[in-house]
């Protein structure tokens, strides 16, 4: 499926400048889901400029990609998950003054500044919220924590709308509960290439796994993901079903958090059942990934809507979460998949071992997950919130998500 949406000759055609520290070829769930907007706005006959961080220097200052012009601004240092851009508040004057409207994905230090500038220039911001911002333990990252959660909480009172995954993690949320009247509930959007079996079926082989029920889990290894909770759940699952075999596809050494260290311990225990593969960037292979598992897993803490559980999904693969806020969505709404027990590791493996032994029950054609992540709605209920801003009506949460 492609991101792009089809040209919409009766929506009004704006200037987006679109603002967040990390995109393209940068790769997270988060950048996925604004390079996937931009270019189908760009698409739909929207002039977007995103302004970001030139995170790698080799990455050019301004190019255009599939219709998005980029603008990266130069690097002076990295504070936690952020970066230092001493040029930002010249550069986002210069960009907004040119914008009909601006769109910040949060958390970005920055997003104050961008309200203020649009109050300045009587510019309407729409700030689209990622996540709470949940950081590891240690004086500097929580002091990082508080400063950002205190300019996250001014950004979001000045924002003139907000767009969280779904009403569900909204409405829980410390930082959006204050401003539900003015949240739009919005599924992400979410591509993920078509399987190809003998793919799937030959890396299987090469890992020595053909005769392996395979557990999946992916993502950065931090503290919020939950992957403690599964270590220490995978004991209960082999002692049940002594075929299964856990294989893990990401980053486990990050910059601003070493929680797989502290793993080391738990990991130690279950490591010939564990299977690392590394982070796994290409289309076509993370598709081979998901299509080669039994059953995936999502033990996070907190997670407003990891957008690996309907790649998941669309490549036939049901999903066990958490029942917290936002990560329970995927599997509520498609009914592809089990939802247990938040930090409790006998409750995941039941929960995994209750799929493995009834998986043909949770399947669900992959259809039915792309209508309800498509990236042409996403983009289609995107311009009906830029609608809003020019003629405003009763504020109100779009989707009962």
């Amino acid at each position: 499926m492609s991101a792009a949406a089809p040209t919409r000759d009766a929506a009004p055609r704006r200037r987006i400048l679109m603002i967040l520290t990390y995109y393209h070829p940068h790769w997270t769930g988060l950048t996925a889901y604004a390079k996937r907007l931009a270019e189908g706005l760009a698409a739909g006959g929207h002039s977007v400029t995103v302004l970001t961080s030139r995170h790698d220097r080799e990455l050019a200052l301004e190019e255009t990609i599939h219709g998005v012009r980029v603008v990266r601004l130069p690097v002076m240092g990295r504070m936690s998950r952020g970066v230092v851009m001493p040029s930002f508040p010249a550069a986002l004057w210069r960009e907004m003054r040119q914008a009909d409207v601006v769109q910040v994905h949060t958390p970005i230090l920055e997003a104050p500044l961008v309200t203020l500038f649009g109050r300045l220039l009587k510019k309407p911001v729409v700030l689209t919220h990622h996540g709470d911002l949940t950081m590891p333990a240690g004086f500097f990252n929580q002091a990082v924590e508080r400063v950002v959660t205190f300019l996250m909480r001014r950004a979001l009172s000045h924002a003139a709308r907000i767009v969280a995954y779904s009403t569900d993690y909204a409405s829980h949320s410390p930082f959006l509960q204050p401003y539900l009247q003015k949240t739009d509930a919005i599924l992400p959007p979410v591509v993920i290439p078509v399987p190809r079996p003998d793919d799937a079926s030959r890396w299987k082989a090469e890992l020595g796994l053909s005769d392996r029920r395979l557990v999946g889990f992916a993502g950065r290894w931090v503290e919020e993901k939950g992957f403690d909770y599964l270590l220490q759940a995978i004991p209960d699952v082999l002692a049940k079903a002594p075929d299964a075999h856990f294989v893990y596809a990401g980053e486990t050494r990050m910059g601003y958090e070493d929680f797989f260290s502290r793993c080391a311990a738990l990991l130690e225990k279950v490591r010939p059942h564990v299977t690392m593969l590394g982070l796994v960037s290409d289309p076509q292979k993370l598709a081979s990934f998901y299509s080669m598992l039994d059953v995936f897993v999502l033990p996070s803490r907190t997670d407003c809507l990891a957008l690996v559980q309907p790649e998941a999904m669309m490549c036939g693969t049901p999903v066990v979460a958490t029942d917290i806020p936002g990560a329970r969505v995927a599997v509520r709404e498609t009914g592809m998949g089990l939802t247990v027990e938040p930090a409790d590791p006998p409750a995941l493996a039941a929960g995994i071992l209750a799929v493995l032994g009834e998986r043909e029950k949770y399947l669900r054609p992959r259809q039915a997950i792309e209508d309800l992540f498509d990236p042409e709605r996403c983009v289609s209920e995107y311009e009906k919130v830029l609608a809003r801003l020019e003629a405003p009506s009763p504020a109100r949460v779009a989707r009962p998500r």
